[in-house]
């Protein structure tokens, strides 16, 4: 099962919750759609700025988009320009009124999308990919992370015959649901072709809480 769940989709009402924060009958496929021409816009404008995450929700005739940054400094800009200027063009992209706020990210240096980033970083830059796993796993556990797994495909090294490598240091419990582990995909597109790099972080336990009402309802019918 590990290998054919998304460890974020497998997690969703028990420890992590929706980043689309609506729904709608009939309109459904249209928020989709917009969901996706936004998220798309973002990456393409906020590429330098280390987008973590982005919770959407649609309100009447206006978008609410929280963006989730390791750099919200470069996000906003100098007095705010580089956000307004960012706003202007989601409103241009979905042809509706949005509202954006921007939040620095807990623990960025625990973020697997943003490690993935940077090992495709490197190995765009010809950095050897065997040394560049290796010292991200380092500094991922010196970071606070109880287990990293790396794993990087294509033609590695330059070879004509594509193949997968994997790096393991530390506890990945895929099956816990509990276990709070974060994956982040990225792409390196290199002179010889594109090569794929995945991360899963394991940042510890998260016991969701007991809802009160329902403990209460218990001890009243026992009594």
């Amino acid at each position: 099962m590990g290998h054919k769940v998304h460890p974020y989709g497998f997690r969703i009402g028990v420890i992590r919750d929706w980043h689309a924060k609506w729904y709608d009958d009939k309109h459904y496929t249209e928020f989709l759609q917009e969901d996706l021409k936004l998220r798309q816009a973002i990456e393409r404008k906020c590429s330098d700025g280390g987008i973590v995450k982005v919770e959407t929700d649609h309100q009447g005739n206006e978008v609410l988009l929280t963006l989730y940054s390791a750099r919200p400094g470069i996000v906003i800009g100098r007095g705010g320009q580089r956000a307004e200027e960012l706003r202007s063009e989601l409103e241009k992209t979905c042809g509706k009124r949005v509202r954006l706020s921007i939040r620095e990210a807990e623990q960025p240096e625990l973020e697997a999308c943003l490690i993935a980033r940077n090992i495709a970083e490197q190995l765009e830059r010809r950095v050897a990919f065997r040394r560049a796993m290796k010292q991200t796993v380092f500094r991922t556990m010196q970071a606070g992370a109880k287990g990293v797994k790396i794993s990087c495909a294509g033609r590695l090294g330059g070879n004509e015959i594509a193949r997968r490598e994997t790096m393991h240091q530390g506890r990945l419990p895929l099956h816990t649901l509990c276990a709070d582990i974060d994956y982040g995909f990225a792409e390196a597109h290199t002179a010889l072709g594109h090569i794929g790099v995945k991360v899963w972080v394991y940042k510890g336990d998260v016991f969701p809480e007991v809802r009160r009402e329902s403990v209460t309802a218990e001890t009243s019918e026992v009594s």
